[in-house]
């Protein structure tokens, strides 16, 4: 059986040094490759620290139809989900650097949950699953 992961996923920004910033500078991502390419592209990948999963490639956006999807490639659904270990915790910190949550927090079934929207206009929820908290 073969064995498969997802380990990165596209993001389009409108500016490579604009989505760094927000996501190294705000969110406290690691960047694990900031690469030049042809044509004045880069090879920007950046991952939440420490954590397990899928990594972003920021893609700055090169034609009008990859710019009109800027903020938008979700549909207007929250499309990306941030894992902690400390809702409270990173909300705190979030909200201090600037972050801008679209709700109060949340204390589900599930977890503790929070949507907020990165400088683009994607929507991510903040969660930490119940069972990390039991553990």
């Amino acid at each position: 059986m073969p064995i498969q992961s997802l380990f990165l996923v596209a993001l389009i920004v409108d500016d490579y040094d604009r989505a760094k910033d927000f996501y190294c500078g705000v969110l406290g991502f690691d960047c694990l490759e900031d690469s030049a390419q042809p044509e004045g592209k880069r090879w920007l990948v950046v991952k939440p620290k420490g954590g397990e999963g899928a990594a972003l490639l920021l893609a700055e956006a090169a034609t009008d139809t990859q710019k009109a999807a800027i903020g938008n490639q979700t549909g207007g659904r929250v499309g990306f989900f941030l894992k902690t270990d400390d809702f409270a915790r990173d909300h705190a910190a979030m909200t201090a650097r600037g972050v801008r949550f679209l709700e109060e927090p949340r204390h589900e079934v599930y977890g503790s949950v929070a949507v907020f929207a990165d400088p683009y206009g994607n929507t991510w929820d903040l969660i930490e699953h119940a069972a990390s908290r039991a553990s």
